[in-house]
């Protein structure tokens, strides 16, 4: 049988090495400064952060969080510290553990993307950024950034002309009508990966009260109820690019992470399981070592390499 020191769980997303492919989502592990007496850090491929702003915002109403069939709704409404706030505060802390801190980075107009990059630029400690272009940009009606190419083209072409120092990963929108015309545009002005994809719009309300369930009247869905259709997502973004990608959307067991590597991802991301289990992304770790011995298998190229082949 392989040993578990022969299995190589080692993954390379553009210039950046990570241990392991498993990696926290962002808005569900906090700064991992929340985490890190629950889960050893270090051990995981790496974390993306809370979505970081130019300017600290306070967030949404209460409650922001409601549990739906199969999945779970948000209104967090991007609540952060602040860029600078980041850097000051968190960063440091951050410093002291040996795992990929990934910086997602948002903003309402294409100078805000720039001007958090540029602060995040002369801070150490951050290995890659990651571009949330789910965002309505206010220059230009409140339209999505990530639901046009050409506007995808521009805030990534601006953004990766600002990150100068580190690879640039893009978190793209699930609600646009041609997947891979998005991702082709955001490959084509830079992109080092694609994170594919945010959560769906969606509603719960209360008949009784006749009220949302959240502080909003709608929030994000995730969780298991997405995973079938974002796979798909990850299938047609593979086709479309050659970036890696990181696959998210209800991953809670191996098998999950599995699913999600052999149709194209090259790593992905835990959220939603995190409220429900915070040591969830540690023990997909364990699990996909066991996976790996079972099997005989070295590397997780192996098993996703014979997939595609068969599938095209």
């Amino acid at each position: 049988m392989t040993s578990a020191a022969a299995v190589d769980l080692t993954v390379q997303i553009g210039a950046l090495r990570l241990r392991n492919p498993i990696l926290a989502a962002s808005g569900t592990f906090g700064y991992g400064l929340e985490f890190a007496h629950l889960v050893d850090l270090n051990r995981l491929g790496g974390f993306v952060t809370k979505g970081l702003s130019r300017q600290s915002m306070e967030g949404a109403p209460a409650p922001r969080l409601c549990e739906t069939p199969s999945g779970m709704l948000n209104a967090v409404g991007l609540q952060n510290v602040g860029v600078r706030a980041f850097v000051a505060e968190k960063l440091p802390v951050l410093r002291s553990f040996d795992t990929a801190v990934i910086a997602n980075v948002f903003g309402y107009a294409l100078e805000d993307y720039v001007e958090v990059i540029r602060v995040l630029e002369d801070a150490e400690g951050v290995a890659a950024y990651e571009l949330n272009i789910s965002c309505p940009n206010v220059k230009k009606g409140g339209m999505q950034f990530g639901g046009d190419p050409g506007m995808v083209a521009e805030v990534v072409g601006a953004a990766r002309k600002a990150a100068v120092r580190r690879p640039l990963w893009v978190k793209l929108s699930p609600l646009v009508t041609d997947i891979g015309l998005i991702a082709r545009a955001a490959e084509g002005v830079g992109a080092d990966a694609l994170t594919m994809a945010n959560t769906y719009p969606a509603m719960a309300v209360d008949f009784r009260t006749r009220k949302s369930r959240l502080g909003s009247l709608t929030g994000g869905l995730s969780g298991p109820a997405i995973k079938p259709i974002t796979l798909r997502l990850v299938w047609e973004t593979r086709k479309a690019v050659r970036i890696p990608i990181i696959g998210l959307g209800g991953v809670e067991t191996v098998e999950d992470v599995l699913d999600y590597m052999i149709v194209g991802a090259s790593a992905i991301q835990v959220g939603t399981a995190s409220f429900a289990d915070p040591r969830v992304s540690e023990r997909l770790v364990d699990a996909l070592t066991n996976v790996l011995e079972r099997t005989k298998a070295f590397t997780l190229n192996e098993m996703r390499e014979r997939f595609l082949a068969e599938n095209g």
